[in-house]
């Protein structure tokens, strides 16, 4: 039962977390729907590249590979810093939590199970988890800084 949950957990669990937001955003007001959509369009983006940059300077090879091992769910024996899994929802968390802190700490949650998820099936070390969540949170805030008072003055209902 703990492989099923964990496998659930690691695989699907984060596109549950993208149609949530999604739902969010189609609920959210026009006004609200622009700002979470620039946020997104210009954090998301800039998320990646930092996550790429940063596997090239830390080098972390997956549990499996370490450790001599069959992971629950097959993945290419590469670097595993960041996991990739994680960054997405912890950026989408992220955003949401932006513009509303009660679906943003839900969604959170669900992200950390992702991460948790990833390490329990053996592709990810927990510091994969902790630097895409580091990543994710830190250029979306930033992002959210430098673009705050045209994500105001934009558009009003």
């Amino acid at each position: 039962m703990l492989e099923i949950v964990s496998i659930f957990l690691a695989t699907k669990l984060h596109v549950i977390i993208v149609l949530t937001a999604l739902v969010f955003v189609a609920l959210a007001s026009d006004y609200q729907r622009l700002r979470i959509l620039v946020l997104a369009t210009i954090s998301l983006p800039l998320t990646f590249i930092v996550s790429r940059s940063a596997s090239l300077l830390v080098e972390n090879p997956r549990p499996f590979l370490e450790h001599d091992f069959m992971p629950l769910v097959a993945h290419a024996a590469d670097n595993g810093f960041p996991s990739d899994h994680a960054l997405l929802v912890f950026a989408i968390a992220s955003i949401v939590f932006t513009f509303n802190k009660s679906a943003g700490i839900v969604l959170f949650i669900m992200a950390a199970l992702v991460g948790f998820g990833r390490v329990l099936v053996g592709v990810h070390h927990v510091v994969d988890v902790l630097g895409s969540f580091v990543i994710a949170a830190s250029i979306v805030s930033l992002c959210y800084l430098t673009l705050r008072s045209s994500l105001t003055e934009t558009y009003k209902d």
